[in-house]
């Protein structure tokens, strides 16, 4: 299968942003993360993350963060850059 990347913000809660889920998620999943943008607080976490794998890889570690309490946006335009 063909690798792709997209992209995704990702929001965690005052529990998650003490947890690793990022590492456990590559620990499960065969996709290349790479940190693009980030804002992490005691309360609060966003990261911009860029995904590369199978799409099916990368739908499934999507459902997965989702399922750890992670909401999971695709990144609409390109802000994630600046």
């Amino acid at each position: 299968m063909a690798q792709e990347k997209q992209r995704f913000w990702l929001n965690f809660d005052s529990k998650g942003v003490t947890r690793p889920i990022i590492w456990e998620m590559s620990k499960k999943y065969d996709v290349v993360f790479n940190i693009r943008n980030s804002s992490v607080t005691e309360e609060v976490g966003i990261i911009g993350l860029e995904f590369e794998g199978e799409r099916e890889t990368i739908k499934a570690a999507v459902k997965w963060l989702e399922s750890v309490g992670v909401r999971v946006e695709p990144v609409e335009i390109n802000t994630i850059e600046g």
